[in-house]
């Protein structure tokens, strides 16, 4: 079992990250927690590990955590064995094998005389073939970094595993073994994900929040459902709550118009009266008292539906907030943009594809390029851009306008501000006022305008990078996506997806996950062997 009682953390710099978390996940409970992008969520991953200590409250773990982190460019000098927590056990065991059967030796071996073939049985099965333990983990790929912390779970057999969006860097095979071990185990698991396939193998959907942790008693799926009734539910709390504001003001209107009739009205009998300048100055006072009165009652009521409505709008899904308008390409749907006949790549003597590559690619056409990590599907994107010759083979280009976006976004400047790079999209066609139109509809205003760009995350560099083409005056003829996903959010993979299924011209995607290609309408695939 796993408890949070009152955890709360605050960063070094003093600013609250979450307060008051309070959590049990029971043995054998699977569960994800979800969140938009510093929520708080791989913090919250660390204090279950014992990686971090909160800044408040208590954790309680039966059992010790194993922890997959996300992120492996601290383990690059340390040699897999080492980062399993391995090499002290393996290097005692073969002392001993080899008849130096000291105390210490002993000690650390704990009679795990197992140890060896529980490595050998977890790189069988988690695909790690042809490593070795002494290898430096600055030498793997991400997938295989990735692997390798999975393959602890198999070696150590934890009995509460942390998994911190573990299928990043998998390709398709990779993922499958993954989901077969979340749909088999018998672990508590606590996973962090965007993974929309991984995410609807998990029981119970946890939302992190400034609200706090909201539990939702169902996978992705069930959660997605209840946010579409609460936002819903939202949204015609808000049309209620601007209905009712125009109504107050009207009101307010209205009152004080029938206030000053009535003030008018009397000061002309005061004055047919003939009365006294004193009596005079007494009405007049008098009036304006009342019409001050009017005035805080109405401006009262006025001001707490208006605080009532920046609360709610507060509370509505980014998403629903931005205006994407992605301009369409101007080339005829159909139209041959790219062939590739008897195509082949290569280093030395050796070629990359088993069997040459034929496709055709069409305006308007939607694929994917698919293969295992290594398989040299980003080599192919490059021959296609035109920064790579083939080593076999032809690649004809009809003129295409392309743009390639990675999982980095390397489209944006990191030596520029947010207002900058947005004004670098633009050809000299729109004001300035205009550009910060354009920035505020993705959900960057002024207090964003002056930030570094390098400052900014994942999922804002996305939005910037799609503020940007909007800015630009015509639409690239392909846009190419080299798995633009991993580092994203739920919410951030969600906003790209609508963005993408605006766009009218050629898409070329490279990507493993399956649930974000049949999103976004792919239905053909260059298939690398």
């Amino acid at each position: 079992m796993l408890t949070l009682q009152g955890v709360t953390y605050i960063h070094p710099n003093r600013d609250l990250l979450f307060a008051d978390i309070n959590l049990v996940i029971n043995r054998q409970d699977k569960i994800t927690l979800i969140g938009n992008n510093g929520a708080g969520k791989s913090t919250l991953l660390k204090i279950l590990a014992g990686d971090l200590p909160p800044s408040g409250g208590l954790v309680k773990a039966d059992h010790k955590p194993y922890y997959v982190p996300q992120l492996f460019d601290q383990f690059n000098d340390q040699d897999i064995a080492q980062v399993l927590q391995i090499g002290n056990k393996l290097t005692a065991l073969k002392e001993i094998l080899d008849g130096k059967v000291t105390d210490a030796n002993l000690t650390l071996l704990d009679e795990d005389w197992t140890i060896e073939e529980r490595c050998k049985e977890a790189f069988a099965f988690w695909k790690l073939d042809g490593l070795d333990l002494t290898q430096k983990m600055g030498t793997l790929s991400g997938g295989q970094k990735t692997s390798v912390f999975l393959a602890g779970i198999t070696i150590h057999r934890p009995e509460i595993v942390l998994l911190d969006e573990p299928s990043n860097h998998l390709d398709t095979l990779h993922r499958i073994i993954l989901y077969e071990y979340i749909r088999s185990t018998t672990n508590t698991l606590v996973v962090v994900s965007h993974d929309r396939t991984l995410l609807n193998l998990l029981d119970t959907v946890y939302e992190l929040s400034q609200r706090g942790i909201t539990a939702y008693g169902g996978n992705y799926s069930f959660y997605a459902e209840q946010k579409l009734i609460e936002n819903d539910a939202l949204n015609q709390d808000l049309k209620s709550r601007e209905k009712a504001l125009r109504k107050a003001k009207e009101t307010e209107r209205q009152s004080l118009e029938r206030q000053q009739k009535r003030d008018a009205r009397g000061k002309k009998k005061q004055e047919k009266a003939g009365l006294p300048t004193i009596s005079m100055n007494t009405f007049r006072n008098n009036a304006e008292k009342s019409t001050s009165r009017i005035k805080g009652a109405h401006a009262e009521k006025v001001d707490a539906i208006s605080q009532e409505l920046d609360h709610l709008r507060k509370d509505i899904p980014e998403m629903d907030k931005m205006k994407v308008d992605l301009d369409n390409s101007a080339l005829h749907k159909g139209k041959i943009l790219i062939t590739a006949k008897d195509l082949n790549f290569g280093y030395d003597n050796r070629l990359l594809w088993k069997q040459p590559l034929n496709f055709q690619i069409t305006s308007g056409e939607r694929m994917a390029v698919k293969g295992p990590n290594g398989s040299g599907k980003t080599t192919l994107l490059k021959m296609i851009l035109g920064e790579l010759p083939p080593r076999s083979g032809t690649i004809d280009r009809t003129g295409v306008k392309a743009i390639f976006i990675d999982q980095d976004y390397s489209l944006i400047d990191n030596t520029l501000n947010v207002y900058e790079q947005a004004l670098q999209a633009d050809s000299g066609i729109l004001e300035e006022h205009e550009i910060k139109v354009r920035l505020n509809r993705f959900l960057f205003t002024k207090a964003y305008w002056d930030k570094p760009c390098k400052a900014l995350s994942g999922g804002e560099k996305m939005r910037l990078m799609l503020c940007s083409l909007t800015i630009r005056n015509q639409a690239p003829d392909m846009i190419i996506l080299d798995e633009p996903t991993n580092n994203l959010d739920i919410q951030n993979v969600e906003i790209l997806t609508a963005a993408i299924n605006e766009y009218q011209g050629t898409l070329l995607v490279v990507s493993h996950d399956e649930y974000f290609l049949k999103q976004i309408g792919v239905e053909h695939s260059i298939d690398m062997i």
